[in-house]
């Protein structure tokens, strides 16, 4: 029996991409002391992840039948009874994304985004320390969500024995009654995908000066060095204090 294709290319593309990038993102940013200069490199593939995130959420939008968010299943009812099935009767295969896998692809693309968020408040001096801890929770968060959809994705196998995980390689899964997959693979829309992060992996990396452990982006100086970041939270801090005591001064 043919296997039908469920997942295009340019969403098998950004899969392993994000996979990918969060494995070294995660990796650098605990295996490698913060004042190396190879921390920077964590920051900037997180910069190439938002692209690839980017893409993502358009092609959510117009892409694929099965890659378009519409097809999501995000019903909290739905989740329930997925994982019930999955311990119990064993009747809870989908062709599309699964409830499970609909939760964890929408959570991991928006702690990515929000990662995004607090390292661009980090890096331009404008995070206060609450803001660090909330990016750390929600790296640990992510490696959380990771695990489970890996974890889940192992069950799926050895309940259904049906290798999922090989799904999003090449992009075909068993079928099941009543559901049809996708008619095309997209390879054009891929390549223009692969063109689009190549692109901004060599603007990124083209535009970080090493030396200094800064990047210029619109204008903007980013501090992705440790001692960067700490001396513009000092210099802050003395420019507080003497607009403080210059304050003080000026009332008496």
């Amino acid at each position: 029996m043919s296997k039908p294709l469920v997942y295009d290319l340019p969403t098998r593309l950004f899969h392993w991409v994000f996979a990918g990038l969060f494995v070294a993102i995660y990796g650098i940013s605990n295996l490698i002391d913060d004042e190396s200069s190879l921390f920077a490199y964590h920051m900037l593939l997180g910069m190439v992840m938002v692209v690839a995130v980017c893409m993502r959420l358009a092609w959510g939008a117009v892409g694929s039948r099965t890659a378009r968010f519409g097809s999501f299943i995000l019903h909290p009812k739905a989740l329930l009874i997925y994982m019930k099935g999955i311990v119990m009767s064993g009747n809870a295969r989908k062709l599309g994304r699964n409830p499970a896998s609909s939760w964890a692809a929408l959570i991991m693309m928006s702690l990515a985004l929000g990662l995004a968020l607090t390292g661009y408040w980090m890096a331009t001096g404008q995070a206060s320390h609450d803001v660090e801890e909330i990016h750390e929770l929600m790296a640990n968060g992510f490696l959380v969500v990771v695990l489970l959809h890996v974890g889940g994705i192992i069950l799926h196998t050895l309940r259904h024995k049906d290798a999922l995980g090989l799904s999003m390689v090449s992009g075909r899964k068993m079928p099941v009654d009543g559901e049809e997959g996708i008619a095309s693979a997209r390879p054009l829309v891929a390549l223009l995908m692969a063109v689009g992060l190549i692109s901004s992996v060599l603007w990124v990396f083209s535009h970080y000066q090493a030396d200094t452990q800064q990047i210029v982006l619109f204008g903007q100086t980013w501090e992705l060095g440790e001692q960067g970041r700490e001396g513009n939270e000092s210099l802050g801090k003395t420019d507080k204090a003497g607009y403080e005591k210059e304050h003080e001064e000026e009332e008496e």
